[in-house]
């Protein structure tokens, strides 16, 4: 799945058009980790239970501010 194809799914799923494939980026490159809104529908789009992503986020964040 490409950086628009997630960014197109989670616009579609969601009906919030003000997500863009920069977004997605940047939380690729972990330069920003998705809030609750947008790992709820992470969540739904991938088919991941939202604990897990929720745990996945608290990492993320603890390993940006070691950097």
């Amino acid at each position: 799945m490409t950086q628009y194809d997630l960014a197109d799914a989670l616009v579609a799923a969601s009906g919030n058009t003000s997500l863009g494939r920069d977004e997605v980026s940047r939380w690729e490159r972990g330069k920003r980790v998705p809030g609750p809104y947008w790992r709820g529908w992470l969540s739904v789009v991938l088919g991941v239970a939202p604990d897990r992503l929720r745990a996945c986020a608290r990492v993320a964040k603890e390993l940006r501010w070691r950097q």
